[in-house]
């Protein structure tokens, strides 16, 4: 079994903290773990402060960006979790939006949403955290 820890470029510089990404390989198969992606850029700079629907999309941006980084698509995802600041019944079609734009295939992740009292970060209100595999 082989374990890579990466911070790729493009996504937020969290490197002290912890790794962006964890793949581990096992034979023909590698599991691509992807630390919980929030609204934040490269420069660590919030996109969409009080906005939902933005800091949704540019969540999955880097969702995208982290699995491009390794070769794998949203299509590699077997579980994702989603985890959002005092969520209410409403802010499922917000969420749901930028979801289906990540995900437009037909076979989806299992997902698990979360409603919490507070993320990491002040400003943040949403982190998704993601399981993918994908055959080597």
């Amino acid at each position: 079994m082989e374990k890579h820890f990466m911070n790729p470029q493009g996504l937020p510089k969290w490197e002290h903290a912890f790794s962006q990404i964890v793949t581990v390989s096992s034979g023909s198969t590698q599991t691509i773990y992807l630390s919980g992606q929030v609204a934040m850029d490269q420069h660590n700079t919030l996109i969409g402060e009080h906005d939902l629907k933005q800091q949704a999309r540019q969540a999955f941006e880097n969702l995208q960006l982290a699995l491009s980084s390794v070769g794998a698509t949203t299509q590699d995802v077997v579980k994702i979790n989603i985890y959002v600041k005092d969520y209410k019944p409403a802010d499922a079609s917000i969420i749901s939006e930028a979801f289906r734009i990540a995900f437009p295939h037909e076979n989806l992740p299992v997902s698990t949403w979360l409603g919490v009292q507070a993320l990491a970060l002040e400003g943040l209100l949403i982190e998704i955290d993601a399981i993918a595999v994908v055959a080597v």
